[in-house]
């Protein structure tokens, strides 16, 4: 069985998880004297953009047990994103509690001052259930997904469609105007130019990518004659997100992406992430579950759901695959940063997903 090569652990974080244990008590003991935070530690999970925490709350009246903190992504570690906006994410949760039936962790305390750890953070109950892995990915033998039934994983991936489909037709636009994205034109237009500016960023003083400008380009030949009203989009709309219990959604995560943008930017998104990882599980000679959310499938179910049938699915898959290569991008060239590897003499090479890429601005993916 063919597995992925070995790679240097990628470099998170640069902080001393025992100092922050240690810090959060003394945090934590303002907010509910007595407590006590115990049994902190960092999954091995964490993400490379957000940090996450996990601990338990020792009191003699706990109100509270098991949580989870998000903490700002620390400087020192070359940061995936230029901001953290830990508010917005706070604001954004509590807004989809509110006035959706998503499920989301129950916010509890929200921290904007850097000195308790560092950076701002806010602290949510931790919710019981599993995560689809990305590493090695759900599409890979051997994880609970993977061995599940052909039943099994269509009930979540009916039940996935569904958290996307009711977060776009429950949350009024209005309430959500605080994650409008800054600039001129229609939502759509912002969303592209605010990756566009993420893309130069990440390319300052270093090479830029060929391919990922050929994208854009592409972008521009394929753009939607009808854009449709922008909804709140959760931005990282993925199943890696989700903490499912048994086959079921339990817990909607990762809040840092929201927007507001046209349905399918998050559709776009759902549906090439999980392509993502099923290239790369065939690229190693495993068979992935190629029929798993596929494409035609979530359209429909979404179509089914909504009343609002999917358009233009080639330009916001592209975009998906274009915005990927920009943060995979990002993630090598921190790679790089850390002395973890060198710059090739072609950088689109550092994109996991260049092949798949470069056929979508073909035309030749689908």
């Amino acid at each position: 069985m063919a597995t992925e090569p070995d790679r240097p652990r990628l470099r998170t974080t640069t902080r001393d998880p025992d100092d922050l244990a240690r810090r959060l008590t003394t945090w934590l003991g303002g907010h509910l004297p007595g407590a006590k935070a115990v049994d902190v530690s960092v999954p091995e999970s964490n993400g490379m953009s957000s940090e996450t925490l996990l601990f338990d709350i020792e009191h003699p009246r706990p109100p509270l047990a098991r949580c989870a903190l998000r903490l700002a992504a620390d400087p020192a570690a070359y940061t995936i994103f230029p901001v953290y906006d830990m508010e917005r994410q706070h604001r954004t949760m509590r807004l989809v509690a509110d006035r959706t039936d998503v499920p989301v962790p129950r916010v509890l305390w929200l921290e904007q001052d850097s000195g308790p750890l560092g950076a701002p953070f806010f602290v949510m109950e931790r919710v019981a259930g599993r995560v689809p892995p990305d590493v090695m990915p759900y599409t890979y033998e051997g994880n609970w997904l993977y061995e599940a039934s052909d039943a099994e994983r269509a009930r979540l991936e009916d039940a996935t469609v569904s958290v996307v489909a009711r977060l776009h037709d429950q949350v009024p636009a209005a309430d959500a105007a605080f994650l409008a994205l800054p600039g001129e034109g229609s939502a759509l237009r912002r969303h592209v130019a605010s990756q566009r500016a993420y893309y130069d960023w990440v390319v300052t003083g270093l090479p830029r990518s060929a391919l990922i400008e050929s994208a854009f380009a592409k972008l521009a030949e394929l753009w939607p004659a009808e854009e449709g009203t922008p909804v709140l989009n959760w931005g990282d709309a993925r199943i890696g997100n989700i903490i499912y219990d048994g086959f079921e959604p339990a817990a909607v995560l990762d809040w840092e992406m929201a927007c507001l943008a046209p349905r399918e930017v998050d559709l776009g998104w759902t549906v090439y992430l999980h392509r993502f990882f099923q290239d790369l599980t065939v690229s190693f000679g495993q068979h992935g579950l190629p029929d798993f959310l596929r494409r035609e499938r979530i359209e429909e179910r979404y179509a089914g759901l909504t009343g609002h049938r999917p358009r233009d699915m080639d330009f916001y898959t592209l975009y998906a695959a274009l915005r990927h290569a920009v943060v995979m991008l990002r993630v090598a060239y921190r790679q790089v940063h850390f002395g973890e590897a060198t710059v090739p003499a072609d950088p689109d090479t550092l994109i996991l997903h260049h092949a798949s890429l470069a056929a979508m601005v073909q035309g030749s993916y689908w």
